[in-house]
């Protein structure tokens, strides 16, 4: 059913809690997870008002996406799941979807956040993937009482 099982991960509760689904899936399915973390930078002006330096910015964001990225792939061996992973740079949402396309995942498991009864009528990343996503894409959502 599942070979590849893209799993999203930046290190949040609510994408470790995804991540524990995913892997769990994965292990009953024989499959390899493959976890990404997208880099996402401010917007230029942004960046310059908080930072000088945009090379020491993306070495802080590489840094702390191989640290999450070696935590998932932790998890996945606790479950003796195979596990590979890949960073990229640009817009979370779209940079999730071209991955899934481009390695030819089977499906996406993220988490969503909870934002309370008006905040899901905003929409966040995993909203947008779900919408754009050409492979099936299983959601775990946060609720409040696991803030």
């Amino acid at each position: 059913m599942y070979e590849d099982i893209l799993i999203p991960y930046d290190g949040s509760a609510e994408a470790e809690m995804a991540a524990r689904h995913g892997i769990e899936l994965a292990a009953e399915l024989g499959a390899t997870v493959h976890g990404l973390y997208v880099i996402d930078l401010p917007g230029v002006p942004r960046a310059l008002s908080l930072r000088d330096d945009e090379e020491e910015l993306r070495s802080e964001y590489k840094e702390y996406g191989e640290k999450v990225l070696d935590e998932l792939c932790g998890i996945a061996a606790e479950y003796g799941v195979d596990c590979e992973t890949a960073m990229r740079s640009g817009s979370v949402s779209e940079r999730i979807v071209d991955f899934a396309d481009e390695e030819r995942m089977d499906a996406i498991v993220m988490g969503s956040a909870y934002r309370g009864r008006i905040g899901t009528l905003l929409g966040g990343t995993t909203d947008k993937v779900v919408r754009t996503a050409t492979v099936p894409v299983i959601t775990e959502r946060m609720k409040a009482d696991n803030l």
